[in-house]
């Protein structure tokens, strides 16, 4: 098998207080043909996310003068991902709420080519202290999408997903606010393969959320429905080439 890398990537907002926990509880070697980076996504953080991030170990810092949004941060993650080399990425909150060393549990079935998109399912797994508003909306949001996709979702505002290169290629964010429901949207549509995995969950203890409520609501229903308007092309798996199959094909025609 040859060597994959994976890079864990990290939206942060003002995540001082949490994010160096984070970091160091991502495993970085728990398969011998497993190659794991971090990268930190600061979305103008005014705090000192960025040198804690450092100093904790990331390998990338990318950073933003101005918030401009946990949609943006993702995507532009993603982004990176594909242009540092990942085989897989994997996004996970940085206030500390998602397993990072579930992270081998998440990438799996993507190694094993039974997954494209693979998202924790805090239902499926334990939710420690979630509030009831927020576990009512969640239940609401997920079933819209299963609704839409005709595919039943336990989890779908987790913050906690893999990628297989593909499917960051593919995916598309279309506001920069929130990303949850439309790049789960875009990517079934679009014919990739989902998988749930049971995680396990806390509620954050420090910081503050990139969500706030009203904004939320106002926001995503308008997403949803966009995304679902919008029309989108089957991806085929089979004839699908390999960024970095091209990059070294193109290297061995111009040596």
């Amino acid at each position: 098998m040859t060597q994959q890398k994976v890079i864990v990537f990290l939206p942060a907002y003002n995540e001082e207080e949490s994010i160096a926990e984070v970091i160091k509880k991502i495993p970085r070697s728990f398969h011998q043909d497993v190659e794991v980076q971090v990268l930190v996504i600061d979305d103008g953080s005014s705090d000192g996310t960025v040198n804690i991030a450092k100093e904790a170990g990331a390998d990338y810092v990318y950073s933003v003068k101005k918030n401009k949004g946990l949609g943006a941060a993702v995507r532009k993650g993603l982004e990176l991902c594909v242009h540092y080399g990942a085989d897989i990425g994997v996004m996970i909150d940085a206030d500390n709420e998602y397993p990072a060393d579930q992270i081998p549990d998440l990438v799996d079935p993507i190694i094993k080519g039974n997954a494209d998109y693979v998202m924790g399912s805090r239902f499926l797994g334990s939710i420690d202290g979630m509030k009831w508003n927020r576990r009512l909306g969640n239940y609401c949001f997920t079933f819209i999408q299963s609704l839409l996709l005709r595919k039943w979702i336990c989890d779908g505002q987790s913050g906690m997903r893999a990628f297989s290169r593909q499917a960051m290629i593919e995916a598309e964010i279309i506001h920069d606010y929130n990303y949850a429901q439309v790049v789960t949207l875009n990517l079934i549509r679009k014919g990739f393969r989902m998988k749930e995995i049971p995680i396990r969950y806390q509620v954050r203890k420090t910081g503050e959320s990139f969500i706030k409520f009203k904004s939320y609501m106002t926001s995503v229903l308008p997403a949803i429905l966009k995304e679902m308007r919008k029309p989108v092309k089957k991806v085929s798996h089979n004839t699908y080439i390999d960024s970095k199959q091209i990059s070294r094909k193109t290297n061995l025609d111009n040596s």
